[in-house]
């Protein structure tokens, strides 16, 4: 868990709906914070009743930005915070606190993600890209449809082939049908990629740590997020 300390107040820049539920929020960069790509942050809002709400988000920009910037997937039918999140405009106030999280980049591997648990994996791909190393890294990126796919564009212009959708509820030539499972992992695995990243539902990750065990993935070769 992370130490509690004051969290520093930031003005929102701009907000955009990236798909039916997910924002894009960017807001200016606090002073002297520092991050690693994969790395998350207990954001709540600068709003009577709100303050004391903070929830973890994974920054999608990388630490050099000039912003800082959040994928939110919002649940409006929850009355909570990202419902409240869905009503920000350009200067209003987050409140950001310390930085935390497990995932970090290792080496070449699969990355599999559910819904926005892609969003540790946007900074590490930007990050790869910058560094001309995105390498022969995959993606597995598991949504109910084609509408839910965060970043889509982005992705199939950085990765190509490898970049790999599994569609829940719909059925699309193209598109992988189903759920994260033993079969679909070794179809895309391949000897040269070592590590194993997840990040998603609860549900949806222990069911892939159970199939990669199966596939006698060893732990030491799995990193995926912690809080």
């Amino acid at each position: 868990m992370p130490h509690y300390i004051e969290p520093t107040k930031v003005s929102v820049k701009s907000v955009e709906q990236l798909t039916q539920d997910v924002l894009g929020i960017v807001a200016v960069k606090p002073d002297g914070i520092r991050y690693l790509p994969g790395q998350a942050v207990d954001v709540s809002i600068n709003k009577e009743g709100w303050t004391e709400e903070a929830r973890p988000f994974t920054f999608v920009s990388l630490e050099e930005d000039d912003t800082i910037e959040f994928n939110i997937k919002t649940y409006p039918e929850h009355h909570g915070m990202t419902e409240q999140l869905i009503t920000l405009r350009a200067g209003d106030e987050l409140l950001i606190g310390e930085v935390f999280g497990d995932i970090q980049y290792k080496g070449e591997g699969v990355f599999i993600a559910g819904g926005a648990g892609i969003t540790p994996f946007i900074a590490i791909f930007k990050s790869l890209k910058k560094e001309d190393s995105v390498g022969n890294n995959k993606l597995i990126f598991a949504n109910k449809t084609k509408a839910d796919i965060i970043r889509k564009d982005e992705f199939e212009r950085l990765l190509g082939d490898n970049f790999v959708n599994i569609l829940s509820a719909e059925l699309a030539e193209g598109y992988e049908h189903g759920y994260v499972n033993q079969d679909l992992i070794a179809k895309y695995a391949e000897p040269g990629l070592q590590y194993y990243y997840l990040c998603g539902p609860d549900p949806m990750m222990d069911t892939v740590m159970s199939e990669l065990k199966n596939l006698g993935v060893k732990p030491e070769q799995i990193i995926r997020e912690g809080f």
